[in-house]
């Protein structure tokens, strides 16, 4: 680890908001994981029949209108309602208030992996049928990634660094890791944070099965997402959101504010081996989560548990278990190690928020969430991936990783906050 000029400050969790495939609300959303519930179900958002794939993880008890105003309904794409409304579910948590004293110091940093497709998609449509003149002057500013961070921004009159990352499915953990970044450099006092993505639509939907990614076990939904399984066929598409609230530990204390977990390390890495798929020994995903340790001052053994990207493909399941062991040695075997894909589905650039979360809440509650549908060991995935039902234990440090395509690689590391 290089010598830094600046005084690294700690980091603390204190607020956290999602919608998922398991519902709104973090609550229900922990409930649901660690009783090893299946968010995953047929298409109901356009008739899927004409496509291989015809499952998702869709956000089903979301209500726009609860969060944002009619005209806000209106402009901007469901990707930014998710993202609002989880920024709205962190902040109430937290009690943070931002006012004059503070909205310098407060900013607001997104992923996303695609944006507003569900806008790009309808207006596309638009232009076809019914000429230039019909697009809405809110298309634009109503779909484009950095909208979700500009508005939550907008919400809460926050007027620190406001940024978007787009970096495939690693976008929202690269979020999480450079927003604490800004904290511990102390150019912000307090970051929302996180990542959206609502891309079911027909367009992700084909591109994805012309890939030949994703599972077609269209007769059984809750079972077609199997990470770590021999028997899975590919990932299922999700969508959602998930944003945390971080704060300079000391404002936090003063607060008097409930404290979930600290940041401790953040890695980053690129395979730079092929757009799509991961570099088949973990090389690039190695490197990243021994930049997480690094970051953190931690040894390999001290990790107690890890949320894994296992995406429920054969190669990056394969690649990410190589890497693991290439990281930890023998202390691997002791690991515990989950995919909560396996019940979510992959919800893409939102995956690292929404995993973020699960990974503070398992430090929180001492309860490690299941890999569901684990039910006959890949012999190149030998780990204890806490099959089917979770496990009580105390979590004191515990790693969440994602990784995207282009090569591009996250981890961030939470401990236990003790002051």
């Amino acid at each position: 680890m290089g010598e830094t000029s600046y005084t690294r400050r700690r980091v603390v969790v204190t607020g956290l908001g999602m919608v998922t495939p398991l519902g709104t609300g973090v609550e229900k959303n922990w409930e649901a994981v660690v009783s090893g519930k299946s968010g995953i179900k047929r298409i109901e958002k356009f008739d899927p029949s004409p496509f291989t794939t015809q499952i998702a993880g869709e956000v089903r008890d979301f209500k726009s209108e609860d969060f944002l105003d009619k005209q806000s309904v209106r402009r901007f794409d469901v990707f930014i309602h998710y993202a609002v409304a989880s920024a709205r579910m962190a902040m109430e948590d937290s009690g943070l208030k931002i006012d004059d004293s503070n909205r310098h110091r407060v900013g607001c940093l997104t992923g996303s992996g695609l944006g507003g497709l569900t806008m790009l998609e309808h207006y596309h449509t638009v232009l076809l049928q019914q000429g230039p003149r019909k697009i809405s002057p809110f298309f634009i500013p109503g779909m484009i990634a950095n909208m979700a961070p500009g508005q939550i921004a907008i919400e809460f009159g926050a007027k620190g660094p406001n940024l978007s990352i787009e970096t495939a499915c690693a976008a929202s953990c690269h979020a999480v890791g450079e927003s604490f970044r800004l904290i511990q450099e102390g150019k912000a006092d307090a970051m929302i944070t996180g990542g959206s993505e609502a891309v079911v639509r027909p367009l992700a939907l084909g591109g994805f099965c012309s890939m030949r990614a994703l599972s077609t076990r269209n007769d059984e939904p809750e079972k077609a997402s199997r990470p770590f399984d021999l028997n899975r066929d590919g990932f299922v598409m999700a969508e959602g959101a998930g944003i945390l609230i971080l704060e300079e530990m000391k404002q936090a204390l003063e607060r008097g504010v409930h404290i979930y977990a600290e940041v401790v390390g953040y890695g980053m890495s690129a395979d730079a081996y092929h757009v799509s798929a991961p570099e088949p020994d973990g090389g690039g995903s190695i490197l990243c989560m021994q930049n997480a340790l690094d970051d953190a001052g931690m040894r390999p053994e001290e990790i107690d548990y890890i949320n894994a990207h296992g995406t429920s493909t054969k190669l990056n399941d394969e690649s990410e278990t190589r890497a693991v062991k290439g990281v930890f040695g023998d202390h691997a075997h002791k690991l515990a190690i989950s995919s909560t894909k396996s019940m979510t589905g992959h919800l893409l650039g939102g995956a690292g928020g929404v995993e973020a979360i699960y990974t503070v809440l398992t430090i929180k509650h001492g309860i490690i969430p299941p890999t569901i549908n684990y039910e006959t060991p890949d012999p190149e995935c030998d780990l204890d991936f806490v099959p089917n039902k979770s496990r009580s234990s105390k979590v004191k440090a515990a790693m969440s990783n994602s990784f995207g395509f282009g090569g591009t690689n996250a981890s961030l590391i939470f401990k236990e906050f003790e002051p």
